[in-house]
């Protein structure tokens, strides 16, 4: 049965926001000794890339990413989410390819290419149980995506796997390759990788922030 799951794309538009300034109406902030803050720096200079180098992430980078990921705040300290980590080549062309196994072509090729060829990614689900795991998720994934910008790991927030994988014919093999827990759904995915672009950042628009008086 096909059908996209609703919190997939309210999460990408929550946690895969490319930092960057607006029409030249924000500045970057700076510390009360005029040097600029280095935590504003980096969320500032945060893109979403979608052209890696063929390197994986090594596996104690990855570990200090996802522990950020995990202290990210969530409600009520519930940590509703599971996360799967696919670095290792041969298990992500069995997953791309039981995702577009049984679907038309054009549908089959989208499904495909839809971790955007980052060589590592990170597959997040939520708990059914918990009305605001959804947020949870994202929270973790912004907080993994600013932590690897530090390091100099680049990240695109995905949305496109989980409606593939949720529209194709072979849906429940591929979670029971993943291996979540009973009653969580996956929701939402992180690619890392070394970026092969360097792409500006996108305007903001500051017009929808306002303060009320």
């Amino acid at each position: 049965m096909r059908f996209i799951r609703n919190f997939a794309g309210a999460l990408c538009m929550m946690a895969a926001v490319s930092c960057g300034q607006s029409s030249g109406e924000q500045e970057v902030a700076v510390s009360a000794d005029g040097n600029t803050n280095p935590v504003i720096e980096n969320i500032m200079a945060r893109r979403s890339i979608r052209r890696y180098k063929d390197t994986v992430v090594d596996r104690k980078i990855m570990e200090q990413i996802l522990l950020c990921g995990i202290n990210a705040p969530n409600g009520q300290n519930k940590q509703s989410w599971e996360v799967r980590v696919v670095d290792n080549p041969a298990t992500m062309e069995e997953i791309k390819a039981m995702m577009a196994d049984g679907l038309p072509e054009e549908e089959a090729e989208r499904a495909r290419v839809s971790f955007r060829g980052a060589p590592v990614m990170v597959f997040i689900a939520r708990d059914l149980s918990y009305d605001f795991s959804a947020y949870d998720c994202g929270l973790l994934a912004q907080n993994m995506m600013l932590s690897a910008t530090s390091l100099g790991v680049g990240s695109i927030c995905l949305g496109s796997p989980v409606r593939a994988v949720y529209n194709s014919p072979k849906a429940e093999a591929v979670i029971e390759k993943l291996g979540f827990s009973k009653g969580y759904e996956l929701c939402l995915c992180v690619g890392f990788g070394y970026a092969d672009e360097t792409p500006d950042a996108k305007p903001r628009d500051w017009g929808k922030v306002k303060f009320l008086d």
